[in-house]
């Protein structure tokens, strides 16, 4: 399939593709908008069962990006790189070096940081070859632990629209996957005096949070069910499926793993039960908020400057209450009006309209 068939090409500016054959780099770099400035995005490095997947994955990915950029109020576009093959057999420096020298050759049209199979110490060797990374252990450090930070802004918001309140006591929450992110909200929940229900496919972490938090641990094919406030997705995408909706039993829905509905349909059926979602790519801009924040000697198009980290964070929760009010008055899901928002602010029409 040509990529320009994908239905995940969205009138992307460019689509790059990179190789070398001694390190064995397979890279895929998307940039779907630089209307409100140059491309930002983090690197996924996973093996995929096709190049087709993996193409388009890189494509909807960074169209997430232009979305999210645009809805924290960032002067950057959207773009997203994506690295083919195990990183456990194929990551080395030279490896990480000549995808650096990629990166690089792209002239800082494109700017990445860490994802899935990429941490901060990837992209502090990646950055021996490329200013054009944000993340670094100089920078701004760890993005996972403001994308954490960002997620309890939109948890907030979330709070205060379903429930009318400005706390976490006693409210329950299901936090679905514990890695760095995941882990984090559970912490900061369990400070601000939440009661939560986890699960992971590593028994280690699972423990850890028991031991820690006081948790309630589940199986991980039965968190969705569980008896909760809010269900807060934070493993991998597509787990929020028709199916699944029917048997969540909580009020909201709203967590930190990207590509949290598995289809529009989803979106519209929890809508259809009364239950809140929060759009992914606004839960979870802090850890592009952070890397871009990093870089600060770039600035955005015209020159503009990047805002202070703590602000940008905290546009989270008021972006997700005027989407939730939004959403209430044209009677539509706040995915949709998400989606609107995003494309208003970078000039595009929207690529589907399921709702009319």
């Amino acid at each position: 399939m040509h990529i320009w068939d994908s239905p995940e090409f969205d009138a992307h500016e460019q689509v790059c593709l990179f190789s070398d054959e001694r390190t064995g780099l397979k890279a895929i770099v998307a940039i779907h908008s630089t209307a409100l400035g140059t491309a930002a995005g983090g690197t996924r490095f996973k093996p995929y069962a096709s190049n087709g997947e993996a193409a388009d994955d890189a494509l909807r990915l960074s169209r997430a990006m232009s979305y999210k950029s645009a809805l924290a109020g960032l002067p950057v576009g959207g773009g997203k790189a994506v690295l083919v093959g195990d990183p456990s057999r194929l990551k080395s420096r030279d490896f990480l070096h000549a995808y650096g020298a990629f990166i690089d050759r792209l002239g800082g049209i494109f700017s990445t940081g860490e994802d899935v199979g990429m941490g901060m110490a990837d992209i502090d060797v990646v950055s021996e070859v490329t200013r054009f990374v944000g993340g670094t252990s100089a920078g701004t450090g760890d993005p996972s632990i403001h994308t954490a930070v960002g997620v309890m802004h939109g948890l907030e918001a979330v709070v205060a629209h379903r429930f009318g309140r400005a706390d976490f006591s006693g409210l329950r929450f299901a936090v679905q996957g514990l890695g760095a992110v995941g882990m984090g909200v559970a912490e900061r929940l369990h400070a601000a005096g939440a009661e939560l229900v986890v699960a992971d496919i590593r028994p280690d972490a699972v423990d850890l949070a028991v031991a820690r938090f006081g948790a309630e641990a589940v199986a991980a094919e039965d968190i969705h069910r569980a008896c909760v406030d809010i269900l807060c997705p934070c493993a991998l995408g597509g787990s929020v499926t028709e199916e699944a909706v029917d048997e969540i039993r909580a009020a909201a829905v709203a967590g930190a793993a990207n590509n949290q509905l598995a289809s529009p349909a989803a979106g519209e059926r929890l809508a259809a039960r009364g239950i809140l979602f929060a759009p992914d790519y606004v839960m979870n801009a802090g850890g592009i908020i952070s890397g871009i924040t990093g870089g600060g000697a770039r600035r955005g198009r015209g020159g503009a400057a990047f805002p202070p980290l703590d602000e940008s964070l905290a546009v989270i929760r008021q972006r997700l209450l005027d989407i939730f009010s939004r959403a209430e008055a044209e009677d539509r899901t706040p995915e949709l009006i998400a989606q609107h928002l995003a494309c208003e602010l970078i000039g595009r029409s929207p690529q589907r309209d399921s709702q009319g």
